[in-house]
């Protein structure tokens, strides 16, 4: 059983640390995390991401 927590990767942050804490849940690449974040948020309408991102930053526990 894994014993995976989704928490805000400060040491590695660019803003809030979400995408660095994601991109380290999933195991993943944070750079290819936040192309992919910004891509999505850009190309949605009325910019959803960017409420998501914020609600993550402000919920999500730090590490």
């Amino acid at each position: 059983m894994l014993n995976r927590k989704l928490r805000k990767r400060k040491d590695q942050a660019v803003f809030g640390g979400v995408c660095a804490g994601l991109a380290e849940y999933f195991n993943w690449d944070p750079t290819n995390v936040r192309l992919f974040y910004i891509l999505l948020s850009v190309l949605s309408a009325a910019f959803p991401g960017l409420l998501v991102y914020l609600l993550l930053w402000l919920f999500m526990p730090e590490r």
